[in-house]
């Protein structure tokens, strides 16, 4: 870890604790469309998947009873999130000392990137309203990759900065964030604040899981 020059992040489960908007959201969404409304639990498995992959993972074209779901019902499902997204009360504050975790890695040199599920015109959106933007020195949305746990968005990151794998460290909540990571061996840590438990993120084979932002903070 003595070589990290780059920390990339998840977004959403990872700095921002917004699980439950985009689970009441997805609902919503569902509940738009008439379609069975999925359980929180299934939501959580979709999380940092871009949208097209996490609404086809829980609403499948075609269902058990052998219905055949059109794509544009897919579209549509996408639509409605947004528009949810936008306009749900749900708060989605970042985590508690988050802030000034990445305040005080950038003041020591480190260098800080973003790779997410959220769109470009989301997570634009979500820095500027955290006033984060200018800590970042790039970022990957799910429409300038595949999507999670391809590994494409953190290649393009690393390729713009000019670094290796073994120089940059992804953190995040999920098993996407560390399969995607792993998928190129570059070191990963884990965060159990989020969608994924200590063992489900441990079968990637992290440097460390941690249970909290002082934790974190301490690993780098």
């Amino acid at each position: 870890m003595q070589d990290i020059r780059l920390a990339i992040f998840d977004w959403d489960g990872t700095l921002m604790d917004s699980v439950g908007r985009i689970v009441a959201c997805v609902q919503g969404a569902a509940r738009d469309c008439e379609l069975a409304v999925p359980a929180p639990a299934q939501i959580r498995q979709i999380i940092g998947l871009s949208l097209d992959v996490a609404m086809s993972r829980l609403f499948p074209l075609c269902s058990d009873s052998g219905a055949t779901r059109d794509e544009r019902q897919i579209a549509a499902l996408i639509n409605r999130y947004r528009h949810h997204y936008l306009h749900d009360a749900t708060p989605s504050p970042l985590f508690a000392g988050a802030g000034e975790l990445l305040h005080d890695w950038q003041s020591r040199g480190l260098q800080l990137a973003v790779a997410t599920g959220k769109s470009r015109r989301g997570l634009d959106r979500v820095l500027d309203e955290t006033g984060l933007h200018p800590l970042f020195v790039t970022s990957r949305g799910a429409d300038e990759a595949r999507s999670k746990p391809d590994p494409l968005m953190l290649e393009l990151i690393l390729d713009e900065l000019g670094l290796s794998p073994r120089q940059a460290v992804m953190i995040g909540d999920s098993v996407h964030d560390m399969a995607m990571a792993e998928a190129i061996a570059m070191p990963r840590i884990g965060v159990t604040w989020g969608v994924d438990s200590s063992d489900a993120l441990s079968r990637h084979e992290p440097v460390a899981v941690v249970d909290s932002m002082t934790a974190l903070r301490g690993l780098l």
